[in-house]
């Protein structure tokens, strides 16, 4: 059954870790990842990426990407979203903190922020704005 609206952005805002997906060019499949993502409902999704890594130039390219994210319990649910790209910036320590602290123990957070700040190089965020949804709740099967 689908979900309704809120429904699905209220999954879609609990910290989950997100199939992302983008055109991987060039005649190859899709460049799909696990990937750590933000939303909060009613807004736009944003992710942390390397600058130069092969998300953000194929997110450049194709100007839109797609998440999915499921559970298996207590039910089988999934929430896809995919939209445009409406902007890209330089990532601040603050945004990555913001994200960390949505998926780390609350003790594991700023370690892994200043490790990751000095080690993974130069960090974009890329907003997009969710355009088209896919949703269901398979119950208890």
């Amino acid at each position: 059954m689908a979900l309704t609206r809120e429904e699905r952005e209220q999954f879609l805002s609990e910290p989950h870790v997100a199939a992302f997906a983008v055109d991987g060019g060039a005649g190859r499949a899709p460049l799909t990842v696990p990937i750590w993502y933000q939303y909060e409902p009613g807004g736009i999704v944003w992710i942390l990426t390397g600058l130069d890594s092969r998300k953000n130039q194929r997110i450049g390219a194709a100007g839109r990407f797609s998440l999915m994210i499921d559970r298996l319990e207590p039910t089988i649910r999934y929430v896809s979203v995919e939209g445009p790209v409406i902007d890209t910036a330089p990532a601040t320590r603050e945004h990555l903190h913001e994200l960390a602290a949505r998926y780390l123990p609350a003790g594991k957070v700023d370690g892994y922020v200043d490790f990751a700040w000095k080690e993974h190089g130069e960090q974009v965020i890329v907003r997009m704005r969710p355009e088209h949804w896919l949703s269901s709740d398979l119950g208890t099967v």
